[in-house]
C-alpha cells in the first residue's frame, strides 16, 4: 500500500504514535509518505520505504497568521497525485482533518478518490476542538472522514458527548514498541542521578497546565520525606518556570533535576523506579504505557483513558485529580520495599506487552484494506 500520514512532528503523543506507526508499516513493506511542516522527531534513521514531504508556508505582509491549512491541503494534493497514494491517515483533527477534506474534494474534481482516515488523539477533542472558534469545522471534517478512530474508549465517549458525530468511531488503542524499551539501566548514568542508591521517580510531558506539574512535585515531596529519592522531570513547556520556583520554595532543588526534551526516552526510563502522571485529563496516557514497557510502575490519576491501561495493585495505583496525599502514599507503598517494587516492575512490563506494536499495527492494516 501507498499510505500518506499527516501529523504534528513534535514530542506529543499524536506525533509519536503516527511516526512509530509509519515506521512499522514501512518495515512491513508498505510505502509511507509523511506530510508535515518539519521532520518528525521520532523519524530517526534511514528506512527505504519512508518518504518525507515538507509543507512550505509562504509568508506575506498581508498575513498576520500564515495559512498553514491551505498550504497543507495543496501539498496533500501534490503528494497524492505524484506518488499515487492509496489513502490518507491524518492524526489529530485540527487542522489535519479539514485540510484532508479540502484535498479530497480537489482530487475528486480530477477524477481521483482518496479515502481519509482520521485518528483522534485527545486535546483535539477534549480541549482545543471544543472551542467555539473551531468546533463547527472540527465536527464537519470528522464526519466527512471515511473512517474515524480514537485511541481509547474514553476518548470515543468524549467525542460523542461533545460533538454531533454521525458516524461510528472505532477504537484502536495506542501502542508501544516493547523491544525498544526493554533496556538494562546504565549504571554510571543512574549513579550520577542517585549516587547513594536513592529511588528515582520520573515524569515526562509537555509541561502544560493539564499535566499538573506542581502535583508531581508535591507527590515527590511526600515520598522523599519518607524514602530518600530523586525526581527527573523530562520535557519542557509553559509550566516549567513556576515548577522551578516551587522546587526552590520547597527546598528540593538538590533532589529534582529538569532535563528538558529527550528523544531517547528508553535510556532514561531504564533507570527509573516509578513514573508519575497526575494529569487533569489523559485520553490514553502514552507516556505511562512507555514507562510500563520499560518495567516502571506508574502512579496516575484515574482521569480519562488512564483507567484503561493502569491496573491498581498490579501496574501501579491511581488517585483522584489533585489528591497528592493519596498518590504520595501509593508511591511509598510501591517504593519502600525492594521485593514489592520488583513485583510491580515485572507486572508493569508484562501488561505493556498487550499493547505491543506487533499487536496493534495489524488492526490499522486491516482498516486500510477496506479501501483497496
Amino acid at each position: 500500500m501507498r499510505i500518506g500520514i499527516v501529523c504534528y512532528p513534535t514530542f506529543g503523543g499524536s506525533g509519536v504514535l503516527a511516526t512509530e506507526l509509519g515506521k512499522a508499516l514501512a518495515q512491513k513493506g508498505h510505502q509511507v509518505h509523511f506530510i508535515t511542516y518539519r521532520q518528525p522527531v521520532r523519524l530517526d534513521g534511514f528506512i527505504p520505504n519512508i518518504f518525507y514531504h515538507e509543507v512550505q508556508v509562504p509568508t506575506y505582509p498581508l498575513f498576520d497568521y500564515p495559512p498553514y491549512e491551505t498550504a497543507l491541503a495543496s501539498t496533500l494534493v501534490d503528494v497524492i497525485k505524484n506518488n499515487n497514494l492509496d489513502l490518507l491517515h491524518v492524526h489529530y483533527a485540527i487542522p489535519h482533518a479539514s485540510a484532508a477534506y479540502m484535498a479530497k474534494q480537489i482530487l475528486k474534481k480530477e477524477g481521483k478518490n482518496i479515502p481519509v482516515i482520521t485518528t483522534l488523539h485527545g486535546t483535539d477533542i477534549t480541549l482545543v476542538g471544543r472551542d467555539k472558534t473551531y468546533a463547527p469545522v472540527v465536527t464537519f471534517s470528522i464526519n466527512e472522514s471515511d473512517v474515524i478512530t480514537a485511541v481509547s474508549e474514553s476518548l470515543r465517549n468524549d467525542t460523542y458527548r461533545h460533538f454531533s458525530i454521525t458516524k461510528e468511531i472505532e477504537v484502536i488503542k495506542n501502542f508501544v514498541d516493547v523491544s525498544r524499551f526493554s533496556r538494562k539501566p546504565i549504571d554510571a548514568f543512574k549513579k550520577m542521578i542517585a549516587p547513594n542508591g536513592e529511588r528515582v521517580l520520573m515524569h515526562a510531558s509537555n509541561f502544560r497546565k493539564l499535566k499538573r506539574i506542581p502535583d508531581v512535585i508535591h507527590i515527590f515531596k511526600e515520598v522523599n520525606d519518607k524514602i530518600p529519592s530523586r525526581l527527573m522531570l523530562v520535557g519542557d513547556g509553559p509550566e516549567r518556570p513556576p515548577a522551578e520556583d516551587l522546587c526552590r520554595e520547597l527546598n528540593l532543588c538538590d533532589e529534582i533535576r529538569f532535563v528538558g526534551k529527550q528523544e531517547q526516552m528508553e535510556d532514561i526510563l531504564a533507570i527509573a523506579d516509578l513514573f508519575l502522571l497526575p494529569s487533569e485529563t489523559e485520553s490514553f496516557g502514552l507516556a505511562a504505557l512507555e514507562a510500563m514497557a520499560a518495567g516502571v510502575p506508574v502512579v496516575t490519576t484515574n482521569a480519562g483513558g488512564l483507567s484503561e491501561i493502569n491496573i491498581p495493585g498490579e501496574t501501579g495505583y491511581m488517585g483522584d485529580v489533585g489528591d497528592v496525599k493519596t498518590m504520595g502514599q501509593q508511591a511509598i507503598k510501591i517504593l519502600r520495599d525492594d521485593e514489592v517494587l520488583k513485583k510491580f516492575k515485572v507486572r508493569a512490563a508484562t501488561h505493556a506487552r498487550k499493547y505491543d506494536i506487533s499487536n496493534i499495527v495489524p488492526q490499522y492494516e486491516k482498516l486500510y484494506e477496506r479501501f483497496l
